[in-house]
């Protein structure tokens, strides 16, 4: 199979905008592809979590610097919306959504999926999708209780030590969610480890995305 690129912006720094309904969700989603990006480029990456109170918050501040050591540039925002409740706070979401399309004009937009069904991940796909328009837009998959994993159309193939570098970093980072029967190495593993069947020949590692549209040079 012929393989794309992800584009690279001319003459400065690529940037990449990572949208996390909950503190650990871009990690999960993304994390091994953030860190083969930044390992091999130069990226501006703005990481933006809408529900991160204040414990969380400092979880994730722990683990957005493992993941974004070699980046460029990077910064990381969070919000207080309630948890489980963005359907509820629909306005004041997007607002906050319609604020950094007017502050930032990133490359590559990392969202979760419209068709996951946990709602706050949902409904923030949804936002992605209406405040940027001309942009490409990934969106990952979060294993969940509910299900709902499809089969992504997109895929980027991970090295072994890649795969372990993000799932170290999660459990290393996220001892809240410890406890939670599928927060494991397993999970993890195992998810990179089908959709890298599903990629076809290499590593034997992935992580899946969908893209809704994109235009070819």
């Amino acid at each position: 199979m012929l393989e794309l690129t992800f584009p690279k912006a001319p003459r400065r720094a690529t940037r990449l905008l990572c949208l996390g309904a909950h503190c650990d969700d871009i990690e999960i989603g993304c994390g091994g592809t953030l860190l083969k990006l930044l390992g091999a480029g130069s990226y501006e990456v703005t990481w933006v979590v809408f529900s991160a109170e204040a414990a969380r918050a400092r979880e994730l501040a722990s683990s957005a610097r493992r993941f974004l050591r070699r980046a460029a540039r990077s910064r990381v925002l969070t919000y207080e919306f309630r948890d489980s409740f963005f359907p509820a706070e629909y306005a004041p979401l997007k607002k906050a959504v319609a604020a950094l399309a007017r502050e930032l004009e990133p490359d590559v937009i990392f969202t979760p999926q419209r068709e996951d069904r946990h709602q706050d991940h949902r409904t923030l796909a949804e936002l992605t999708w209406t405040a940027f328009r001309r942009h490409l837009v990934l969106e990952y998959e979060v294993p969940k209780y509910e299900g709902g994993s499809g089969t992504p159309n997109a895929y980027v193939q991970l090295t072994r030590a890649q795969a372990l570098a993000k799932t170290r970093a999660l459990l290393a980072s996220y001892a809240s969610q410890r406890s939670k029967p599928w927060f494991t190495a397993e999970t993890f593993q195992a998810l990179m480890r089908l959709r890298g069947i599903e990629a076809g020949p290499g590593t034997g590692l992935a992580e899946g995305f969908t893209v809704s549209k994109f235009c070819l040079g």
